[in-house]
């Protein structure tokens, strides 16, 4: 029996994807990413090799941090490259990091920018460009967070496209109700790939089978709970990161909770069954106390990035949430215990981002119902697959009995493609495990 190199097969799928890209024939090349995969280091290779060709490159990104970060890397691996930013008018349209970089020129306007090998801007910015030639490539980076009326918007602008995005992450964001279109070939609100590969099944579609991110311990279960048919390994092996701590555990629930996750990459903080309002004091506090203790401790980690450990320090910590307001609390109750400095944020601003250690308030804790918002799979899987050590999450017992007590109630509507796994299934999947990693807590 072979040993999995994870190195060996992620370089082969890259030489495929690229070769599909550089002298490939199809117009369009689709690319399946999980957590922590290198997307982003894929996009940058192909355009520096698009750009090394000769063949005139803009690549879409959805958000203008991830534009900055693109041009700031694409600066990094070339120096030498021109590259064009295309911004909003907007008082501050971009990062003022880029103007340390001499070689990128900034502008609002697509006109100034022609003639560069490569130009960057979000869908938004480019749906404004209009009677420009036409780029001979594109580049589509989180592809499958753009709505397809925003690649619609976009599509006249190049000939072919490298479209490369995680399928696991959340679905594509709309401020209005898009049920009138639902099923039908057209619908704006469906995300950019579903909607090309339905009109386009023929063409290439390649993923990327290894997660930098996760720890052994993370993606057996991030990849059978959320990519069932897109299984991935993760790049290290168990005892490659180890996560230890300078001060012992004084023996509560959240000290008992960090050592569990310590050991095994995972805890679960179980809070007594109760209905609680949306921002559960209780459960907040819990959170916060855990993060609290986190740094007190002393953390450390140990990993192939770096023989020696490294200080688990507040800006490798990481709390998720799927409200705003949940977070706003957070904030609040970190301020109280003197923890600054850690990241904490809802689901949605923590996509594309990693920390060492992430502590997640479970979308359902405290809830007397299952709404589709808190069931939706992609809101999970961004909150369980941030951590390159160990995830910690905060939840009150009674979960699995309210997804047994709330069915589905979300009306079937025809032509739909029946998005796998759906909620209940993914939440029950990793509820399971954590299961085992369960510390309780009386507040």
């Amino acid at each position: 029996m072979s040993v999995f190199d994870p190195s060996s097969a992620a370089a082969e799928a890259t030489a495929a994807i690229l070769a599909d890209t550089l002298h490939g024939t199809a117009r369009g090349v689709v690319v399946d990413s999980p957590p922590g995969a290198g997307k982003s280091t894929l996009v940058v290779r192909a355009a520096l090799e698009l750009a090394a060709a000769g063949r005139p490159l803009m690549v879409v990104a959805q958000t203008n941090a991830q534009v900055d970060d693109l041009v700031l890397r694409l600066a990094e691996k070339q120096p030498e490259l021109e590259v064009g930013r295309l911004h909003s008018s907007d008082s501050d349209p971009y990062d003022r990091a880029l103007d340390g970089l001499e070689r990128v020129r900034k502008s609002a306007k697509a006109a100034d920018l022609a003639g560069l090998p490569v130009v960057v801007s979000t869908a938004a910015k480019w749906a404004h460009v209009k009677n420009v030639e036409p780029w001979a490539h594109a580049i589509v980076d989180e592809a499958y967070q753009m709505r397809s009326d925003a690649l619609l918007a976009v599509a006249g602008l190049f000939e072919r496209a490298l479209f490369v995005g995680d399928p696991g992450q959340l679905d594509p964001f709309s401020v209005v109700g898009a049920e009138q279109w639902a099923g039908l070939s057209y619908d704006p609100s469906a995300s950019a790939v579903s909607t090309l590969l339905a009109h386009n099944p023929e063409l290439p579609q390649h993923r990327l089978p290894v997660s930098w991110r996760l720890p052994a311990s993370a993606a057996p279960l991030v990849s059978d709970a959320f990519y069932p048919y897109t299984p991935f390994r993760s790049g290290t092996g168990p005892g490659d990161r180890r996560l230890s701590f300078g001060a012992p555990s004084d023996g509560s629930a959240q000290d008992r909770v960090l050592d569990e996750a310590a050991e095994s990459g995972w805890g679960l903080l179980e809070l007594p069954a109760r209905h609680t309002p949306r921002t559960d004091p209780e459960a907040v506090r819990a959170v916060a106390l855990v993060v609290r203790r986190l740094l007190d401790r002393g953390g450390a980690a140990v990993s192939e990035r770096a023989e020696e450990p490294v200080p688990l320090t507040a800006g490798r910590i990481a709390v998720g949430t799927a409200h705003r307001d949940q977070a706003a609390a957070v904030r609040a109750a970190l301020a109280e215990l003197g923890v600054s400095g850690v990241t904490v944020d809802t689901a949605n601003r923590l996509q594309g981002r990693e920390y060492d250690v992430t502590v997640v308030l479970h979308p359902l804790s405290g809830r007397p119902d299952a709404t589709a918002f808190h069931l939706e799979t992609g809101r999970l899987c961004v909150l369980a697959s941030r951590h390159r050590h160990a995830c910690v999450v905060v939840c009150r017992a009674g979960v699995t009995d309210l997804l047994d007590e709330h069915p589905s109630t979300e009306p079937v509507q025809l032509g739909v493609t029946v998005k796998f796994p759906d909620g209940w299934e993914a939440n029950h999947a990793v509820l399971s495990h954590l299961a085992e990693h369960r510390v309780r807590w009386t507040p």
